[in-house]
């Protein structure tokens, strides 16, 4: 099944003013029997910017993105993206939105040439096969059959299909899972470029440091809602970037949050015999520490 989403030729529809966000949700939910998959998201994505979507398993992301991609319905809420409603939104709409899957095993005989150009044609103005294929890093293996591809290889051939038709929004799910450092980082380089070209691009990862490197703003989603917003820099708020000094006193371990840790050090070393602290350790909370503790439920209070 290819990853993308395609379309027949249509003309091009009025583009929404720029002023509007790219994907609009207000209070979405979905329930699956007794599960609430989705209690009340909000979400915002502004037309331009790398979006990243994190949580955990079961926390809602899939469900999300399918809504907005119109492959799901929802029970309740809000949503429009690129100024519709996905659930109503025609053909003209879904020749704008491109999507790359987690999983895909379409293994074809056809050629990576001969696979873009055919999805090209379902576009009113795709971009130039050649281009695409060269863009993605595939120049060399366009006479290939999709089949002999390797994983690599197959998921770039993925985001060609998935840009061939010039999305203005386009959706990214895991891409690089299976990828080695050298191929990620390649591919990293690629969706740069694509949103250095304007698109919009909402990225769904369980890569902290893919979410870091490529994202502009990111949101954790946990139990069905949006529980932190921001920049992958400033996610949960400076609190949650407060240093943490760690010794020991009397041989148990002591800690302190503190946004003057070298004042704390000081004290303690002014306290310590021949000022040595045991045990001293001074660590600002890194992206991965702050996710796991956006992501770990708390108790009431």
């Amino acid at each position: 099944m290819t990853s993308t989403h395609t379309a027949p030729a249509v003309q091009p529809g009025t583009r929404p003013p720029r002023t509007a966000p790219a994907v609009r949700v207000r209070g979405l939910r979905k329930r699956y029997g007794a599960t609430q998959a989705l209690d009340g998201l909000d979400l915002d994505v502004v037309h331009g910017e790398i979006f990243a979507v994190l949580g955990p398993n079961g926390a809602g992301k899939t469900t999300t993105v399918e809504i907005l991609e119109g492959f799901r319905t929802r029970d309740g809420g809000e949503v429009r993206v690129l100024g519709q409603d996905p659930a109503t939104a025609g053909r003209a709409w879904r020749a704008r939105v491109g999507v790359v899957a987690q999983d895909s095993r379409d293994l074809s005989e056809l050629t990576v040439a001969e696979t873009v150009r055919a999805t090209a044609r379902y576009y009113p103005a795709p971009r130039d096969p050649a281009e695409v294929i060269a863009a993605v890093g595939l120049g060399e293996k366009e006479r290939a059959r999709v089949r002999a591809l390797s994983g690599g290889q197959r998921r770039r051939l993925d985001v060609a299909l998935g840009i061939v038709g010039r999305p203005e929004l386009l959706f990214l799910d895991e891409p690089t899972t299976g990828f080695d450092p050298e191929a990620r980082r390649a591919f990293w380089a690629l969706v740069r470029s694509l949103r250095d070209d304007g698109t919009t691009i909402l990225l769904t990862t369980h890569y902290l440091d893919e979410a870091a490197a490529l994202a502009d703003r990111a949101a954790v989603v946990r139990d069905g809602k949006v529980v932190a917003l921001g920049t992958p820099e400033n996610l949960g708020g400076p609190q949650a970037r407060t240093p943490v000094v760690r010794w020991l006193d009397d041989g148990r371990p002591r800690e302190e949050r503190t946004t003057t840790p070298t004042a704390l050090v000081a004290r303690l070393a002014a306290n310590a015999p021949a000022g040595e602290v045991p045990g001293l350790t001074v660590t600002r909370p890194s992206l991965e520490d702050v996710y796991l503790d956006l992501i770990t439920p708390k108790e009431p209070s």
